[in-house]
């Protein structure tokens, strides 16, 4: 048996018997970009599954590429576990007759083997081997830091997709907590997840309200909208940066069977 399946395995067990409700894995992310572009909701309404339906604020639609660190994962009780980058392209959606938005993955791209099977496996997530890499200007971390970050996707049988960047906090930023019922917290206050089979599941984070400053983005290659079926937005996006939050993430739940046979 692998590495990856034993530790899969290991994460399957801790979740047997849990709730949605109920903690599974602990981790820190770090380094937040929040980058998002305005689209037409019809664009976006094509690329959804049934189920679920795309959420608007002010009339707009959102795609968000949104890259951090994702920093010692671990499942309940595990004394080891494991840091990578991560890179995705996302937006937000509801369920019919709720008000509770979520974050629907179009991609989720990460240099880690192991946790790239287990999310996928076990998490049902549209995830893809990368090659990542996520450094800083400075090693003492300081608060005006840029963040570097280049992903080329290594996926067999998988669109290719190149993103490199450097983001930030502008300078002198003020770190805030995204008032209710603002674009910020409708880009940012996300707790639950979206994801697609036969079958649609939900899942479920906890974390505190983000801190968020303005952010800066230098964007030298992006075929992330491309890879998914999207025309690259013709306006520039909306940048938040947020620097590290401790989460926790509960057990996917079956919320509706799609197949049509």
């Amino acid at each position: 048996m692998s590495l990856a399946d034993r530790v899969r395995d290991r994460v399957s067990a801790v979740g047997q018997g849990f709730d949605g409700a109920t903690d599974l894995l602990t981790m820190q992310w770090r380094d937040v970009l929040f980058a998002h572009w305005r689209v037409d909701p019809g664009i976006v309404e094509q690329q959804l599954p049934p189920g679920v339906t795309v959420a608007t604020h002010n009339g707009d639609a959102f795609l968000g590429i949104v890259p951090f660190e994702m920093a010692d994962i671990r499942p309940r009780g595990s004394p080891i576990g494991r840091s990578f980058p991560e890179l995705n392209l996302r937006t937000y959606v509801r369920q019919p007759g709720s008000q509770t938005r979520g974050v629907y993955f179009f991609n989720l791209d990460a240099d880690d083997t192991i946790g790239v099977e287990i999310a996928r496996r076990g998490f049902k997530l549209p995830y893809y081997h990368a090659t990542m890499e996520l450094t800083r200007d400075s090693v003492d971390k300081s608060e005006h830091d840029t963040i570097h970050i280049t992903s080329k996707r290594t996926q067999d049988n998988a669109a290719p997709a190149h993103f490199e960047a450097t983001y930030g906090p502008v300078e002198g930023a003020n770190y805030i907590e995204p008032t209710p019922g603002s674009l910020t917290a409708f880009l940012t206050e996300n707790y639950q997840f979206y994801t697609d089979g036969r079958t649609l599941y939900r899942g479920t984070i906890r974390h505190s309200s983000w801190k968020v400053a303005e952010g800066h983005l230098t964007i030298k290659e992006n075929t992330l909208f491309t890879a998914n079926g999207f025309e690259p937005p013709s306006e520039g996006p909306i940048v938040h940066y947020a620097s590290d939050i401790d989460v926790t993430a509960g057990w996917i739940q079956s919320v509706g069977d799609q197949s049509t046979e």
